[in-house]
């Protein structure tokens, strides 16, 4: 396949609301504010802050000079680049963590249609149970299986359309969605009483709280946030034009993503010290402590289908661009059809993600490394994996990759100029400082196993 006949984005703005589509995801709404309400709230910030300035943009700006400089896939990106080399298997490990990720993934996707339809439907209650509500939800194989596979139909379809009329599309309108949404209910909630609370809690830091375990899952949420390490980013930017600027593209898909997490924590965490309710409730908070709020206030359940429809649209967007990275390495490296590619990303992820879906209920017993289907999958992807194939990012980018051809594409063959020192810098600190971090990370999560 030519590089005239892989499909592109049509501007700039599709390839920035494609990645900043990965970025925002179930990271920043469902995952973000728990991991802030579990590890001491501002200090968390702070470091997740500084993680994603001096490790996780580095990083993703490598993958952006890779897959840009290749056009290709994540694998054939690497093939391309260093042929004849084992460095190939860099996009090997990366397509393996895209479909591990997602089908986890699609399982909590699968909850956001379920709490929107009954959200709709208003079926709950202010004397609902939330937690027997979510428990039955997932213990129930055909409830939580039907849920899971609809998610993964609603991503197929999109990338069976193609990037242009699929992809991009589809984030554009996401994204407004999604921008328009989440501040509506931020708003609302700094309303409440008590919201002043949440606030304080999200923006003066309590350093006596944190420890390295705090550090290791700021670390670990900037990646698994910003799509590191699983091909995504280096798909994506295979379609980019290489007139776009990439440290702009970069600065604007992070900054985006950041603010969207930092929103969703002031549109949350208010309602949560509003309600009286502990903001440590970790994973359950979305689905267990949320519920119980929105019953609780005016226009709740109004409320409660916005929230639930956000959760879906950032849940999709993200499940998009995992799928997708997947297809076009099917697409590419063995000529198979749109069509064709995404029937079989769908068959594979199928069966993985109903042995997840089924490990809350009839498979909760069996168990790996201590570990069920779901929270196996989930560990190894965010902990490992990521981690492991950012690690070979860096080393690729900083060691085999020719500093001119590296400061050509970040400067776009010269149309921009970006000062020596800076470019400099970066490049010291691609080869020599991240990789060490990053494999303290592997090290940590590996003793944890």
């Amino acid at each position: 396949m030519t590089e005239k006949q892989r499909d592109s984005f049509r501007s700039n703005l599709g390839v920035i609301l494609a990645l900043v589509g990965s970025a925002i995801g179930l990271g920043n709404l469902w995952r973000f504010p728990y991991l802030v309400g579990t590890n001491g709230g501002a200090a968390f910030i702070i470091i997740y802050l500084l993680c994603i300035v001096f490790l996780c943009m580095p990083i993703m700006i490598c993958e952006f000079v890779i897959g840009r400089r290749s056009q290709a896939n994540t694998f054939g990106a690497f093939k391309k680049l260093a042929p004849g080399t084992a460095w190939k298997h860099t996009g090997t490990l990366a397509v393996i963590t895209c479909v591990i990720l997602l089908s986890f993934y699609v399982v909590v996707g699968g909850w956001t249609i379920d709490y929107f339809i009954k959200s709709v439907r208003m079926v709950f209650t202010s004397t609902t149970d939330f937690s027997a509500e979510f428990n039955k939800m997932v213990s129930s194989p055909t409830e939580n299986v039907f849920f899971t596979v609809l998610f993964l139909l609603c991503t197929a379809g999109v990338i069976v359309a193609g990037v242009r009329n699929g992809i991009e599309k589809t984030n554009k309108y996401l994204m407004s969605a999604l921008a328009v949404l989440i501040v509506f209910i931020m708003v609302y909630a700094m309303t409440l009483p008590g919201a002043k609370q949440g606030l304080n809690f999200l923006f003066k830091p309590d350093f006596s709280k944190v420890t390295f375990r705090t550090v290791l899952s700021a670390l670990g949420q900037g990646f698994l946030s910003l799509s590191i390490g699983c091909g995504a980013i280096i798909t994506y930017a295979s379609y980019a034009n290489r007139k776009d600027n990439l440290l702009k593209t970069t600065t604007v898909t992070t900054l985006s993503d950041t603010m969207f997490a930092l929103i969703a924590g002031m549109a949350i965490l208010p309602a949560v010290f509003s309600a009286g309710m502990n903001p440590s409730e970790g994973a359950g908070l979305a689905f267990i402590s949320l519920p119980y709020i929105f019953e609780g206030m005016s226009f709740g359940r109004v409320l409660s289908i916005f929230f639930y429809f956000i959760l879906f649209a950032a849940a999709l967007s993200s499940s998009i661009s995992l799928m997708e990275t997947v297809v076009a390495f099917l697409k590419e490296e063995y000529r198979k059809s749109r069509f064709m590619a995404m029937l079989i990303m769908l068959g594979v992820t199928t069966v993985f993600a109903v042995f997840c879906a089924l490990s809350f209920g009839v498979l909760s017993g069996f168990k790996i490394l201590g570990f069920t289907f779901f929270d196996f999958f989930d560990y190894i992807s965010s902990n490992i994996c990521l981690a492991t194939c950012a690690l070979l990012v860096c080393l690729f980018a900083g060691w085999k990759i020719r500093k001119e051809d590296f400061y050509d594409e970040i400067t776009s063959g010269g149309r921009y100029k970006i000062p020596k020192w800076l470019l400099g810098t970066l490049r010291v600190f691609i080869r020599y400082i991240a990789p060490v971090i990053v494999a303290i990370i592997i090290v940590n999560s590996l003793i944890g196993l």
